[in-house]
């Protein structure tokens, strides 16, 4: 395992998400994966929450011939078309309704919303996108306290947009869809 210090730690990830939601992938040799990333989602984790669903038991309720990690594998078992390359490419979740999968390769993080053939960037990396949903858990708590909504959706902007802009580049991406529906009252 690489020794590399992270912005994102396991303390404050289980802070924002406790202990009992936060899932850690294996550090797996059988394909080729990124190190840092590999590191942080087998050191730090992915958390489980409404907002961001990890894998939970990839073998269930699947066939056991089938590699639910893989989008191209899972695309086919659902008969829905896969772009070519990101066949390879490895599922963590869903945020909101979008399917959200890391490049092993890069170690960048692409959301395949929910009704869309295609693919958004989403994240630099696996840190950013914990990054993110640590800060997304924060505004959630304020919005409970009555935080005004405009400022918590600006704050959540330039927090993360200070960190890694990616997540607000595209308009349609998810987090710019759901900071929206915050300031229109949807929530």
């Amino acid at each position: 395992m690489l020794n590399v210090n992270f912005s994102v730690s396991p303390v404050q990830l289980t802070q924002a998400y406790g202990l009992d939601n936060v899932v850690y992938f294996p550090q797996s040799g059988t394909v080729e994966f990124e190190p840092r990333s590999a590191n942080f989602l087998s050191s730090v984790g992915l958390p489980h929450s409404e907002v961001f669903t990890s894998r939970e038991d990839v073998e269930d309720p699947y066939p056991a011939d089938l590699d639910a990690i893989s989008l191209g594998s899972r695309f086919d078992h659902y008969g829905m078309p896969c772009p070519a390359e990101s066949r390879s490419w490895w599922m963590l979740g869903y945020l909101f309704t979008s399917l959200v999968a890391i490049d092993p390769k890069s170690g960048k993080v692409y959301a395949f919303p929910e009704g869309s053939a295609g693919y958004i960037e989403l994240h630099r990396d696996a840190e950013s996108l914990v990054y993110a949903l640590i800060e997304f858990r924060k505004l959630e708590v304020d919005h409970d306290n009555d935080v005004d909504p405009e400022e918590l959706s600006a704050r959540f902007k330039r927090v993360v947009g200070a960190f890694d802009p990616t997540p607000f580049v595209d308009e349609d991406s998810q987090w710019n869809l759901s900071l929206e529906e915050l300031e229109h009252g949807m929530w």
